[in-house]
């Protein structure tokens, strides 16, 4: 896998109209909040993810750690392509629902022990998304070494199907099977993705799987914020940067 510091990555070509388009949500179309239900939607951009989808008959998907329910009400009336849950969940274009990422045991084990650590710590928030667990400290970044140490430990008592995913400032409990690279290439896969080469926009490290399955298909990806190490030769540094280059790729 290409690494590279991030520095010399460019910014992302024109965007072909036969493309594929994956799109990340926390940190590349929304601003991260203190908490996930913080977030705000920028004016206009539910129409905008409509249109890139029609241009291209539907082959645009959001590929987020959020579930779908909670995707579909933050883009209403949108409602295309999308993974959730970090490919947990799918929802194909034409609305059908994928068979899911099967869950393990080891998350009903790990609930009520990381609901317990998050009510004994002030700032913390834990979200129970049913099949998979997070633990999000964005309100007390300076807790980031205690909470990604419990969370270690609680890793290694754990099944080893369930892996742990370390985000901004978010410790988050997945099925080992579930990663935003396999949603990806299952939609490329389908029309109305099939044939089409992919880009990806993400701005984390879950979403260098993703980053990985469209560098060997030969497309685009593209991180989001500031220069780091990252499998994606492309780079915006904002999310009104990724907003501003999605308004300029065509007509509205």
């Amino acid at each position: 896998m290409h690494k590279g510091s991030g520095a010399k990555n460019p910014r992302p070509p024109a965007l072909d109209p036969g493309a594929a388009l994956f799109l990340d949500v926390d940190g590349t179309l929304l601003e991260i909040a203190a908490r996930p239900d913080l977030v705000q939607v920028s004016d206009g951009l539910p129409r905008l993810i409509a249109h890139r989808a029609a241009e291209r008959n539907g082959a645009l998907a959001l590929i987020s750690g959020r579930p779908l329910s909670h995707l579909d009400a933050l883009f209403r009336p949108w409602r295309g392509a999308a993974a959730g849950l970090h490919g947990i969940e799918r929802r194909r274009a034409d609305g059908s629902l994928a068979s899911t990422v099967r869950q393990t045991e080891a998350i009903y084990r790990l609930r009520p022990k990381l609901a317990t650590f998050a009510q004994s710590a002030c700032g913390l928030v834990f979200e129970d998304k049913g099949a998979s667990l997070a633990l999000h400290y964005r309100a007390v970044p300076e807790r980031e070494a205690e909470v990604l140490a419990v969370a270690e430990r609680l890793h290694r008592s754990t099944d080893p199907d369930l892996r742990l995913i370390r985000g901004k400032l978010v410790a988050e409990f997945v099925p080992r099977d579930a990663n935003k690279g396999r949603a990806i290439a299952a939609f490329l896969a389908e029309l109305p993705f099939l044939g089409r080469r992919p880009v990806f926009i993400g701005d984390d490290a879950t979403d260098e799987d993703g980053f990985a399955t469209v560098n060997q298909r030969g497309g685009i990806a593209v991180r989001v914020g500031p220069a780091s190490e990252t499998a994606a030769p492309y780079r915006l540094p904002s999310v009104a940067a990724v907003l501003a280059w999605l308004v300029d790729q065509g007509n509205l």
